[in-house]
C-alpha cells in the first residue's frame, strides 16, 4: 500500500493528536481495574504499552520530519 507523502503527513498528526489520547485513556481505564502493581511493574507496563502503540504505525511516521520526497524544486 503507498500513501503519498502528503497524506502519511496528515495521517500521522491526526494519530498523534488524536490518536494517542484516545490510547493513553483507554489503556489507563484498562490498568485502573486492577489493584496498582509496584513501580517497577507498572512502568515496564507502560513503556510496553506505547510500543505496542507504535509499532502498527511505523510506516506511516518514518520519513515525516524529513523535505517532501516528491516535491519538486
Amino acid at each position: 500500500m503507498n500513501i503519498n507523502y502528503k497524506n502519511r503527513r496528515r495521517i500521522s498528526l491526526f494519530l498523534l493528536l488524536v490518536g494517542l489520547p484516545v490510547y493513553v485513556i483507554v489503556a489507563i481505564n484498562i490498568l485502573a481495574f486492577f489493584e496498582r502493581p509496584s513501580i517497577l511493574l507498572e512502568v515496564i507496563i507502560y513503556l510496553s504499552l506505547g510500543i505496542i502503540w507504535a509499532l502498527p504505525f511505523k510506516y506511516i511516521f518514518k520519513g515525516i520530519g524529513q523535505a517532501d520526497p516528491e516535491q519538486t524544486e
